[in-house]
């Protein structure tokens, strides 16, 4: 008997983004496919698949003592977000029972369809940095009798949505610093910065708007710069590490001695990055946009303003004026309006009163007449106002007092 062979074993999911990437938040239903391509008959034991999500972090710190190193010290920390099993093919085996329940598979391509939800809980978004990183995977075994089982795992990205549209990161960022150079016995002017951008939060693609103004009192020539930078720090056995990249930058023009410049809204555009990871006991990503001076010869004068870069863009919300504008104008508006009703028509007759009258005076009403009657009551609420009387109706005692006339609503009785 030729056995079969597993031609391919893979992993698909169902929901992907424009860039064919696997794209969840906390929460979501996870679903997808197993595929396994037979060639021949493949007797299986069991499929199984396993879905985790684990942040880690990693790094080695070492003392030297002249040539030799002294020490070298391991600092490894690990957190669960996801740990999720299911068995799509065969059972668990039963130790009271030796028999083996055995699936066939015979050639061509097979379709097994899983899935799981993500936890209801903050996840840490997927991330790769130089000294840890958050990853989240499914793998799929597929296990034969007498032969070693077949592995496949394929990652999938989950973020953990940061909405831009609070006020704490709606709220402008702003500061001020100075600084004076000098050298020995000799002190120059001072070198001031000041400057303000729009908000906190940003989304990737965007361009951030800095508004700044330099003033350059000293005897240097000095040059505006500004950067956007990404600090990643690590966490492990109680201590730190931390690392600091630039992942845009932009400058202005030099300035010389006794001359100011002033940045109006100049723009600064945010690459595609990683977007903050707040709540990762592990790993924490922050940004900042840094402007300086930078001054040859001397340290740098710096001020940096911190950034949160989320995954929900800015709500463009129109003001209200404009709302109610563009809402009237899509109003059709008659060119001359209808005339009310007079009161005349809406005064009933002598006779629909007497017919009224005589309806209710009957011994029984039919159920096929309740809606006339309905209608004649209805009718009959629209009286003749009083007759006009310029007597008081309520006088004063010693007054004499003129009886005002009132029509008889009902001259039949």
């Amino acid at each position: 008997m030729v056995l079969g062979k597993v031609k391919t074993l893979v992993v698909c999911f169902d929901c992907l983004n424009d860039n064919n990437i696997p794209l969840y938040s906390g929460g979501d239903s996870v679903s997808g496919r197993v595929i396994i391509d037979v060639a021949g008959e493949v007797r299986v034991k069991t499929l199984n698949i396993t879905a985790r999500g684990i942040a880690k972090v990693r790094w080695t710190e070492s003392r030297n003592a002249g040539a030799n190193t002294a020490y070298t010290q391991n600092y490894t920390e690990e957190v669960e977000y996801l740990n999720h099993s299911d068995t799509l093919i065969g059972e668990e085996r039963d130790e009271d029972s030796p028999e083996e329940t055995l699936t066939v598979l015979n050639t061509g391509l097979h379709e097994f369809a899983f899935s799981f939800l993500l936890p209801q809980m903050p996840l840490a978004t997927s991330f790769e940095g130089k000294h840890g990183s958050v990853r989240y995977w499914v793998r799929a075994e597929l296990y034969r009798p007498w032969l070693l089982p077949v592995r496949v795992k394929k990652e999938f990205t989950v973020f953990e949505h940061i909405d831009i549209n609070t006020p704490l990161l709606l709220a402008p960022q702003a500061g001020t610093k100075d600084k004076t150079l000098c050298c020995w016995f000799c002190a120059s002017g001072p070198i001031s910065l000041s400057a303000k951008i729009e908000r906190k939060g940003y989304t990737p693609g965007e361009s951030i708007q800095i508004f700044a103004e330099v003033e350059n009192c000293s005897s240097r020539v000095v040059m505006p710069k500004a950067t956007l930078c990404q600090t990643q720090t690590y966490f492990a056995k109680g201590k730190a590490r931390q690392l600091q990249q630039q992942v845009a930058a932009l400058r202005g023009d030099s300035l010389p001695q006794g001359k100011s410049q002033s940045w109006d809204g100049k723009l600064l555009h945010i690459p595609p990055v990683s977007p903050s990871i707040l709540d990762c006991p592990l790993i924490r990503v922050e940004y900042s946009l840094v402007v300086y001076v930078d001054i040859p010869g001397g340290l740098n004068l710096s001020l940096s303003l911190p950034l949160v870069m989320g995954t929900i863009p800015l709500h463009a919300v129109p003001s209200r004026t404009n709302s109610i504008s563009s809402y009237c104008s899509t109003i059709s508006w008659p060119d001359r309006p209808e005339a009310p009703p007079s009161y005349s028509d809406l005064v009933v007759t002598e006779e629909q009163r007497r017919g009224c009258l005589q309806r209710c005076e009957g011994s029984q009403v039919n159920e096929e007449d309740h809606g006339t009657l309905h209608a004649y009551i209805t009718e009959f609420r629209y009286q003749p106002p009083p007759l006009y009387s310029e007597v008081d109706p309520n006088p004063e005692p010693g007054c004499v007092t003129q009886e005002v006339s009132r029509p008889d609503p009902c001259p039949s009785r």
